[in-house]
Protein backbone atom coordinates (compact mmCIF):
# COMPACT_ATOMS: atom_id res chain seq x y z
CA UNK A 1 0.00 0.00 0.00
CA UNK A 2 2.41 2.28 1.10
CA UNK A 3 4.88 1.80 -2.55
CA UNK A 4 1.37 2.52 -4.54
CA UNK A 5 1.06 5.24 -2.95
CA UNK A 6 4.39 6.83 -3.46
CA UNK A 7 4.18 5.70 -7.32
CA UNK A 8 0.87 7.50 -7.08
CA UNK A 9 2.56 10.73 -5.38
CA UNK A 10 5.24 10.32 -8.52
CA UNK A 11 2.54 10.36 -11.10
CA UNK A 12 1.01 13.49 -9.38
CA UNK A 13 4.64 15.15 -9.42
CA UNK A 14 5.34 14.50 -12.99
CA UNK A 15 1.87 15.41 -14.37
CA UNK A 16 2.34 18.92 -12.72
CA UNK A 17 5.53 18.94 -14.25
CA UNK A 18 4.65 18.27 -17.84
CA UNK A 19 2.03 21.01 -16.99
CA UNK A 20 4.10 23.95 -15.67
CA UNK A 21 6.43 23.17 -18.51
CA UNK A 22 4.30 24.97 -20.93
CA UNK A 23 3.73 27.66 -18.69
CA UNK A 24 6.80 29.13 -18.55
CA UNK A 25 8.03 32.23 -19.99
CA UNK A 26 10.28 32.91 -23.37
CA UNK A 27 13.63 32.68 -23.90
CA UNK A 28 15.80 35.02 -22.13
CA UNK A 29 18.23 36.70 -24.78
CA UNK A 30 22.07 37.37 -23.69
CA UNK A 31 22.79 40.52 -24.93
CA UNK A 32 24.59 41.01 -27.93
CA UNK A 33 26.55 44.13 -26.81
CA UNK A 34 28.23 41.84 -24.09
CA UNK A 35 31.76 40.41 -25.03
CA UNK A 36 31.82 36.98 -25.80
CA UNK A 37 34.28 34.88 -23.45
CA UNK A 38 36.28 31.98 -24.36
CA UNK A 39 34.28 29.43 -22.02
CA UNK A 40 30.91 29.80 -20.52
CA UNK A 41 30.37 27.37 -17.35
CA UNK A 42 26.54 26.87 -16.71
CA UNK A 43 25.66 24.88 -13.37
CA UNK A 44 22.46 24.32 -11.37
CA UNK A 45 23.04 24.29 -7.65
CA UNK A 46 21.78 21.07 -5.58
CA UNK A 47 18.52 21.29 -3.71
CA UNK A 48 18.15 23.92 -0.91
CA UNK A 49 21.19 26.22 -1.87
CA UNK A 50 20.57 30.02 -2.24
CA UNK A 51 21.34 31.92 -5.75
CA UNK A 52 24.70 31.10 -7.01
CA UNK A 53 26.20 27.89 -8.36
CA UNK A 54 26.13 26.66 -4.96
CA UNK A 55 29.05 25.29 -2.54
CA UNK A 56 29.65 22.37 -5.23
CA UNK A 57 30.11 24.61 -8.01
CA UNK A 58 32.05 26.99 -6.75
CA UNK A 59 35.01 24.82 -6.34
CA UNK A 60 34.26 23.32 -9.68
CA UNK A 61 34.12 26.99 -10.93
CA UNK A 62 37.16 28.10 -9.48
CA UNK A 63 39.29 25.18 -10.76
CA UNK A 64 37.97 25.59 -14.20
CA UNK A 65 39.50 29.07 -14.16
CA UNK A 66 42.63 27.73 -13.57
CA UNK A 67 42.43 24.71 -15.95
CA UNK A 68 41.73 26.92 -18.75
CA UNK A 69 43.60 30.17 -18.47
CA UNK A 70 44.28 31.72 -20.17
CA UNK A 71 41.13 31.34 -22.17
CA UNK A 72 38.77 33.72 -20.27
CA UNK A 73 35.54 32.11 -18.07
CA UNK A 74 32.69 33.43 -17.22
CA UNK A 75 29.89 31.77 -15.29
CA UNK A 76 25.80 31.44 -15.49
CA UNK A 77 24.44 30.42 -12.30
CA UNK A 78 21.25 28.65 -13.70
CA UNK A 79 18.14 30.86 -12.26
CA UNK A 80 15.83 28.70 -10.30
CA UNK A 81 14.46 27.51 -6.89
CA UNK A 82 16.23 24.79 -5.90
CA UNK A 83 13.62 23.78 -4.22
CA UNK A 84 13.64 22.13 -0.72
CA UNK A 85 9.88 21.81 -0.07
CA UNK A 86 9.30 18.39 -0.89
CA UNK A 87 5.59 18.59 1.39
CA UNK A 88 4.97 20.79 -2.22
CA UNK A 89 4.87 18.73 -5.34
CA UNK A 90 3.98 21.46 -7.65
CA UNK A 91 6.15 23.81 -6.21
CA UNK A 92 8.90 21.35 -6.16
CA UNK A 93 8.39 20.49 -10.21
CA UNK A 94 8.10 23.90 -11.18
CA UNK A 95 11.79 24.44 -9.47
CA UNK A 96 13.24 22.12 -11.77
CA UNK A 97 10.81 22.67 -14.78
CA UNK A 98 12.11 26.07 -14.50
CA UNK A 99 16.06 25.12 -14.36
CA UNK A 100 15.34 23.09 -17.45
CA UNK A 101 13.78 26.35 -19.15
CA UNK A 102 15.95 28.75 -18.32
CA UNK A 103 19.34 26.58 -18.73
CA UNK A 104 17.87 25.85 -22.27
CA UNK A 105 17.26 29.08 -23.12
CA UNK A 106 20.38 30.59 -21.79
CA UNK A 107 22.76 28.09 -24.13
CA UNK A 108 20.28 29.09 -27.08
CA UNK A 109 20.91 32.19 -26.75
CA UNK A 110 24.25 31.79 -26.04
CA UNK A 111 25.01 29.66 -29.39
CA UNK A 112 22.97 32.52 -31.00
CA UNK A 113 25.14 35.45 -30.00
CA UNK A 114 28.26 34.53 -29.33
CA UNK A 115 28.98 31.19 -31.45
CA UNK A 116 32.97 30.96 -30.81
CA UNK A 117 32.01 30.50 -26.89
CA UNK A 118 32.48 26.81 -25.46
CA UNK A 119 29.91 26.17 -23.39
CA UNK A 120 30.43 23.57 -20.59
CA UNK A 121 27.21 22.25 -18.81
CA UNK A 122 27.33 21.19 -15.11
CA UNK A 123 25.06 20.36 -12.04
CA UNK A 124 24.69 19.15 -8.68
CA UNK A 125 21.96 17.25 -6.89
CA UNK A 126 18.65 18.63 -8.24
CA UNK A 127 21.09 21.01 -10.23
CA UNK A 128 22.45 17.58 -12.34
CA UNK A 129 18.51 16.87 -12.42
CA UNK A 130 18.02 19.86 -14.59
CA UNK A 131 21.34 19.88 -16.55
CA UNK A 132 20.77 16.13 -17.32
CA UNK A 133 17.40 16.47 -18.88
CA UNK A 134 18.45 19.93 -20.83
CA UNK A 135 20.25 17.49 -23.18
CA UNK A 136 17.39 14.89 -23.73
CA UNK A 137 16.94 14.26 -27.31
CA UNK A 138 13.72 13.34 -26.99
CA UNK A 139 10.01 13.20 -24.03
CA UNK A 140 11.46 11.08 -21.28
CA UNK A 141 9.71 7.30 -21.53
CA UNK A 142 6.48 6.49 -19.49
CA UNK A 143 5.29 10.09 -19.83
CA UNK A 144 1.47 10.48 -20.63
CA UNK A 145 0.97 10.89 -23.98
CA UNK A 146 -1.61 14.03 -22.96
CA UNK A 147 1.16 15.79 -21.45
CA UNK A 148 3.53 15.33 -23.93
CA UNK A 149 2.88 18.58 -25.81
CA UNK A 150 3.82 20.53 -22.52
CA UNK A 151 6.45 19.73 -22.12
CA UNK A 152 9.63 21.73 -22.76
CA UNK A 153 11.11 21.00 -26.18
CA UNK A 154 14.57 19.42 -26.65
CA UNK A 155 17.10 21.92 -27.73
CA UNK A 156 17.81 21.78 -31.53
CA UNK A 157 20.50 19.09 -32.17
CA UNK A 158 23.17 21.97 -33.66
CA UNK A 159 23.36 23.42 -30.05
CA UNK A 160 25.37 20.21 -29.00
CA UNK A 161 28.07 21.77 -30.94
CA UNK A 162 28.34 24.68 -28.69
CA UNK A 163 28.55 22.64 -25.80
CA UNK A 164 31.95 21.70 -25.14
CA UNK A 165 31.11 19.36 -21.86
CA UNK A 166 27.97 18.02 -19.57
CA UNK A 167 29.62 17.43 -15.94
CA UNK A 168 27.35 16.08 -13.18
CA UNK A 169 28.05 15.59 -9.61
CA UNK A 170 26.10 13.25 -7.56
CA UNK A 171 22.84 12.99 -9.99
CA UNK A 172 20.01 10.94 -8.58
CA UNK A 173 19.98 7.13 -10.02
CA UNK A 174 17.36 5.64 -11.85
CA UNK A 175 16.52 3.44 -8.85
CA UNK A 176 16.02 6.73 -6.47
CA UNK A 177 14.02 8.41 -8.97
CA UNK A 178 12.07 5.80 -10.23
CA UNK A 179 11.14 4.90 -6.41
CA UNK A 180 9.51 8.36 -6.53
CA UNK A 181 7.52 7.29 -10.26
CA UNK A 182 9.47 10.01 -11.83
CA UNK A 183 11.07 9.39 -15.23
CA UNK A 184 14.73 8.49 -16.10
CA UNK A 185 17.47 10.68 -16.86
CA UNK A 186 18.95 9.56 -19.92
CA UNK A 187 21.74 11.99 -20.98
CA UNK A 188 21.21 12.77 -24.70
CA UNK A 189 22.85 10.52 -27.67
CA UNK A 190 24.90 14.14 -28.84
CA UNK A 191 25.91 14.72 -25.38
CA UNK A 192 27.24 11.65 -23.55
CA UNK A 193 30.44 11.26 -25.16
CA UNK A 194 31.34 14.42 -23.51
CA UNK A 195 29.68 13.79 -20.52
CA UNK A 196 31.23 13.03 -16.61
CA UNK A 197 29.17 11.83 -14.77
CA UNK A 198 30.41 11.54 -11.03
CA UNK A 199 29.03 9.67 -7.88
CA UNK A 200 31.70 9.79 -4.64
CA UNK A 201 31.32 6.42 -3.00
CA UNK A 202 28.29 6.10 -0.17
CA UNK A 203 26.57 8.61 -2.11
CA UNK A 204 23.20 6.95 -1.64
CA UNK A 205 21.19 9.27 -4.08
CA UNK A 206 23.37 8.34 -7.02
CA UNK A 207 24.78 4.73 -6.19
CA UNK A 208 21.39 3.03 -6.74
CA UNK A 209 19.83 3.05 -3.46
CA UNK A 210 16.27 3.37 -4.01
CA UNK A 211 14.85 6.28 -1.93
CA UNK A 212 17.93 6.44 0.67
CA UNK A 213 18.33 9.72 2.38
CA UNK A 214 21.59 11.62 1.57
CA UNK A 215 24.70 10.80 3.28
CA UNK A 216 27.81 13.04 3.93
CA UNK A 217 29.38 11.64 0.55
CA UNK A 218 26.75 13.51 -0.96
CA UNK A 219 28.31 16.52 0.02
CA UNK A 220 31.83 15.56 -0.43
CA UNK A 221 32.86 16.39 -3.94
CA UNK A 222 34.89 18.99 -3.65
CA UNK A 223 36.94 17.46 -0.88
CA UNK A 224 37.49 13.89 -2.66
CA UNK A 225 39.08 15.44 -5.78
CA UNK A 226 35.70 14.81 -8.04
CA UNK A 227 35.46 19.02 -8.88
CA UNK A 228 39.12 19.21 -9.82
CA UNK A 229 38.94 16.18 -11.72
CA UNK A 230 35.41 17.42 -13.45
CA UNK A 231 37.11 20.72 -14.64
CA UNK A 232 40.35 18.67 -16.24
CA UNK A 233 37.55 16.89 -17.78
CA UNK A 234 35.56 20.02 -19.35
CA UNK A 235 39.35 21.73 -19.70
CA UNK A 236 40.34 18.57 -21.66
CA UNK A 237 37.32 18.83 -24.34
CA UNK A 238 37.43 22.63 -25.25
Amino acid sequence: MLNMCVVQIGRVLLAALVILGGLLGAPTQVSAAQPCPDVEAVFARGTGEPAGVGGIGEPFVDELRTAVAPKSLDVYPVNYEASSNFSDRVEFAQSVVDGIKDASNHIEATAANCPKTRIVLGGYSQGAVVSGFVTSAAVPAGIPAEYVSFLPKPMPPEIANHVAAVTLFGKPSAAWLQNYGAPTITIGPLYAPKTLDLCAAGDTICNGDSGALPTFAHASYPANGMTAQAAGYAASHL
